[in-house]
């Protein structure tokens, strides 16, 4: 009977497709700071959000309020009925979620075959 290795290292392409974040914490809190970290200098509507971290749009609702409240992310403009939010590049809170994303992400690539 063979037996399984575990397998330690990760393809570029489930890199690309995995968030740092949710590689570590899958969930769709995740996810959503995963587009929005690794997007930061960008904004977007909560459909969009949705649509780009694929989670459904009543639980993108709910969670980028939450962040908002955190102030982990802030409203940048409106634009028609739309609300755009991004990063809040003030918020220590964002700081620090960016910066364990990009660690995180440091390893993921460092694990690449």
């Amino acid at each position: 009977m063979r037996q399984r290795t575990k397998r330690t290292t990760l393809s570029e392409k489930e890199i690309d497709e995995i968030g740092p974040l949710t590689s570590v914490f899958p969930c769709s809190e995740s996810k959503i700071l995963d587009h929005v970290v690794t997007m930061k200098g960008f904004d977007y509507s909560i459909s969009d959000i949705s649509r780009i971290s694929g989670v459904n749009f009543k639980t993108t609702l709910g969670i980028v309020h939450k962040l908002e409240e955190q102030e982990v992310i802030k409203k940048t403009r409106n634009v028609g009925k739309a609300i755009m939010y991004k990063l809040n590049p003030d918020s220590a809170q964002a700081k620090s979620i960016s910066s364990l994303a990009f660690e995180i992400a440091k390893k993921r690539i460092s694990q690449i075959q």
